[in-house]
């Protein structure tokens, strides 16, 4: 509500994650000179508490599901109003003055400031115009979504994100369809009871809820047992081919007894996780393993993959039912032009859907708009020859094989793709959660890596106890370790990272991609820490730092600068 009426006001509106820190909080609220500033309860307010003096543009503070008290007020040298007090500001607004502002506004003013995660320096304002959202909402809805007034949505990631205002705020209004807004909680274990409940026909996730959703169901699936195993197996091999079929180039057939398949168990795995109703499954903003895809593959649930960012109002290739290949992050929207940088492979496009630039930053737009109106997107791309008719090539389709940035020099001048290695270790040795590839200028490869532990549902921080695959690959090993403490100290999980390293390196192809050695954390990576962005990313340099002890360690002998 407090986004739609400030774009409806002629304003522009700004979010802010709810995992920010007072401080990021500030940054956002003083960058973007907000004026009004709408918290969710008392624990977002205090963020702001006794800090009159670094927002110097607050005219006011709204609160939405608390009344503060005559104490908590007098930390703050603006008026707080809750929700309620806000609306009867504008009781005697006659309704002429609203419609004077929203008829002012044209397609090219700013409608969205949508904040970058920062995994290099500080967020910057991504600027994005009301052509820019509904261009690109008609584009995704008219070539890639056969959706209606009767579609449900499941709205549980961060608004402020460019994909949840998408997903689950303009597309809908555009349809007259109807958002289920979930729980506070719905990561931390609500999401599928109330997937269950409503059914959603289109489901947006991160690769990490997939991840996650994933776990569960192989650790269920580990618990079957005789007849029940086989069954499930044979229905999953039904599923699996049934999806192959079903990507580009296929015949969209079903393998024989995929019907019985479907009726016995896969209707059943759909039905129990809510999304026996969806026609589309997604994932993006960050790069999900083809491990994954191809598990709910075999559960007869295919996940289309979109390629975005902030800069281009979310999505600029797309995957579709009748467009779909596993690896691949589809192909470019119609009405876009896409080229690949020589020498650098850098993935640069053009549209409508490219944003204004960021504001009080014309360097750094400089730095991401060309003079012909490319957004220079800081990926390596490779695109395939099944271009799309009509759309100029390369419009294939795109995988996305490296960060330019994160690209490692080592001292040998080889450039690596830390990515392409990392999802290889991970899918070697499946007890890993994360894995950072490290080398910059250095003489050889190692790595920092982290265990699959159980996490704290109230504060989102990781534990020391092992969970999932990590406790499976134990077992399989004949390890009795059950922390990440004792893992450190046991020579049957060194022989099983030392011989995961091994398989994965055997899949490279150059002897610069090869790793020598590595380091298991204490703890695993989290956003809580700091060591991930709200989408999940990884802050390659925050992490770099951190442990940049346990890195020379690996490196005894290295002097190179």
């Amino acid at each position: 509500m407090a986004n739609n009426g400030s774009i409806l006001a002629g304003c522009i509106a700004a979010g802010i994650y709810t995992t920010n820190t007072s401080d990021a909080c500030l940054y956002i609220s003083t960058h973007s000179k907000a004026e009004v500033l709408v918290v969710e309860d008392l624990k977002q307010l205090m963020k702001y508490a006794n800090r009159g003096s670094e927002t110097p543009f607050l005219k006011a503070i709204v609160v939405y599901a608390a009344k503060p008290d005559e104490s908590t007020r007098a930390m703050f040298n603006v008026p707080i109003y809750t929700f309620q007090e806000f609306l009867e500001l504008g009781a005697s607004v006659p309704d002429s003055e609203v419609e004077n502002r929203y008829t002012s506004i044209l397609p090219g003013h700013c409608s969205t400031l949508i904040y970058t995660s920062g995994t290099t320096g500080p967020p910057k304002a991504v600027m994005i115009s009301h052509d820019n959202v509904t261009w690109t909402v008609k584009t995704l809805l008219d070539n890639y979504l056969e959706m209606n007034h009767t579609d449900r949505i499941a709205s549980y990631l961060p608004l402020s994100h460019i994909a949840g205002q998408l997903i689950d705020i303009h597309a809908p209004m555009y349809l007259g369809a109807c958002t289920y807004f979930c729980q506070p909680d719905a990561l931390k274990g609500s999401l599928t009871n109330t997937l269950k409940d409503m059914r959603p026909t289109l489901f947006f996730g991160v690769p990490r809820v997939w991840e996650k959703i994933e776990e569960k169901m192989r650790a269920l699936g580990r618990e079957s047992t005789g007849v029940k195993k086989m069954l499930s197996t044979w229905a999953k091999s039904c599923g699996s081919e049934h999806s192959r079929r079903c990507q580009f180039g296929g015949d969209r057939g079903a393998p024989f007894g995929y019907g019985c398949a479907n009726s016995i168990v896969l209707s059943k795995i759909k039905e129990a996780l809510g999304l026996d109703q969806a026609k589309y499954c997604y994932s993006a903003a960050a790069p999900i393993t083809v491990e994954t895809v191809e598990y709910f593959a075999s559960l007869d649930i295919p996940i289309y993959e979109v390629f975005g960012q902030s800069e281009c109002t979310g999505p600029h290739t797309v995957t579709s039912p009748l467009a779909w290949k596993i690896g691949y992050c589809g192909r470019p929207m119609p009405g876009t032009e896409t080229k690949i940088a020589p020498g650098t492979q850098e993935l640069c496009y053009r549209g409508r859907h490219i944003f204004m630039g960021y504001m009080y930053m014309e360097d750094k737009t400089a730095e991401t708009i060309d003079a012909e109106g490319y957004l220079h997107s800081g990926d390596v791309a490779d695109f395939d020859e099944n271009n799309v008719p009509g759309i100029p090539p390369p419009s294939g389709f795109m995988k996305i094989t490296g960060r330019i940035k994160e690209l490692i020099i080592t001292a040998g001048g080889e450039n690596v793709p830390p990515v392409l290695i990392e999802n290889e270790m991970k899918a070697a040795m499946p007890a890993l959660s994360n894995c950072v590839v490290i080398g910059d200028r250095r003489k050889f490869l190692s790595m920092l890596l982290t265990l699959k532990t159980e996490v704290n549902p109230d504060t989102g921080e990781p534990s020391d106890v092992l969970f999932g695959d990590a406790v499976i690959a134990g077992q399989q090993i004949g390890s009795s370790a059950r922390t990440v403490g004792q893992v450190l100290n046991d020579p049957l999980w060194t022989k099983y990272f030392n011989d995961g390293m091994k398989v994965a390196n055997a899949k490279t192809t150059s002897n610069a991609q090869i790793v020598q050695k590595w380091t298991v954390l204490p703890v695993d990576l989290s956003e809580k820490a700091g060591d991930l962005t709200p989408t999940l990313k990884l802050k390659r340099n925050v992490v770099t730092d951190k442990y940049a002890a346990a890195i020379d360690a690996m490196y005894p002998t290295d002097t190179t600068d």
